[in-house]
């Protein structure tokens, strides 16, 4: 067990850029259309972690483009409500991109449809994103793979924001999200557009498939137990810059029964945690979001390796307590998760 971290405060400040969505799901563990009813919550990758980090006291924002209607707006009201700066947000487009969650239960997996071709933030100009603007006093950039496989033109802004973080002396952290269905819209090259990104990365969340395709490859994982260390090896001899791979095994015995761990890889070693147990799980979108900025929270206060995997996986075992797709927890909740401490606070 670590020492408790600090609450955040506000030396330096993180900036995430990909889009933002709205989620729709059908109440509980109905079939979609089963009924006549819908959640929703907002959504996105990056918007996920800055909220989160955000939650835990960081000076974070969000640079995005949504629709100028009730949809955009009542999105950028809710990141606002939780303390995540928004005045890098474009409006204009037509339309909010949509998905749609269909909850799994017992041995029925949870489904997912995207509707978020021709988004008000998939068709925003790549040329019109200022980045000595959006940038300015920012110190580490968040992206995710998401955004580069929306199409051509994110690709395009992707890229430019990691070339404009990376000549800036600003840190890139990059998650691979990797999205199949989305690549496949497009007569996309993932592996080169994706590269290019992680060129400029110090920290990368993503397991040894990740790297497999990043390099091209099929014999980085090693085999058994040490996969995730050669893949590791692997990616830092590829880049340069890359100083941390942060990442998670999860086993599946039913969609109500998952088992996970977190390992941190550095170039100096790496750093493992136990699995934990994730019974009664409410909602496990999102949990890699939560892991992402656990990690990143940690690493901001200058957690070991061990440190920051314990608080990636606390955040991330937390997530999945709580629908919608946004990890909302505070210090004080990673803390008692930490110490195992279930009994009801009062």
């Amino acid at each position: 067990m670590t020492d408790p971290l600090p609450a955040a405060s506000a030396h330096g400040r993180f900036l995430a850029f990909g889009e933002v969505m709205l989620r729709l799901s059908p109440p509980g563990r109905e079939l979609l259309m089963q009924s006549p009813r819908l959640d929703m919550w907002v959504a996105g990758a990056e918007a996920n972690v800055a909220t989160q980090l955000a939650r835990l006291g960081h000076d974070v924002g969000l640079a995005t483009r949504v629709p100028d209607n009730d949809l955009g707006r009542g999105a950028i009201a809710t990141l606002r409500g939780h303390g995540v700066d928004v005045s890098h947000v474009q409006s204009g487009g037509d339309r909010m991109g949509l998905y749609f969650v269909t909850s799994g239960a017992g041995l029925r997996a949870t489904e997912v449809i995207y509707d978020r071709a021709w988004s008000s933030f998939a068709e925003a100009p790549a040329e019109g994103w200022d980045w000595d603007a959006i940038l300015d006093g920012v110190d580490r950039l968040h992206l995710s793979g998401i955004t580069p496989a929306l199409g051509p033109v994110p690709a395009r802004s992707a890229v430019a924001a990691a070339e404009a973080a990376s000549a800036r002396g600003i840190a890139v952290s990059f998650d691979g999200n990797w999205r199949g269905k989305l690549w496949a819209r497009w007569d996309s090259d993932p592996r080169a557009i994706l590269t290019r990104i992680v060129a400029h990365a110090d920290l990368l969340f993503g397991n040894y498939r990740d790297i497999a395709l990043l390099l091209g490859r099929d014999d980085v994982d090693g085999g058994g137990a040490d996969r995730e260390l050669h893949a590791a090896e692997a990616a830092f001899a590829a880049f340069p810059r890359l100083r941390t791979i942060a990442s998670t095994t999860r086993t599946v015995d039913h969609v109500d029964l998952n088992h996970l761990s977190a390992r941190i890889d550095t170039r100096d070693g790496h750093a493992r945690t136990d699995a934990v147990a994730l019974a009664g799980i409410v909602d496990r979108i999102g949990g890699g979001d939560a892991f992402a900025a656990g990690v990143i929270h940690a690493l901001r206060f200058g957690a070991d390796p061990a440190g920051a995997a314990q608080t990636g996986l606390a955040l991330a075992a937390l997530k999945h307590s709580l629908p919608g797709d946004a990890s909302l927890f505070r210090q004080a909740d990673i803390d008692a998760f930490l110490a195992g401490g279930l009994d009801v606070r009062r």
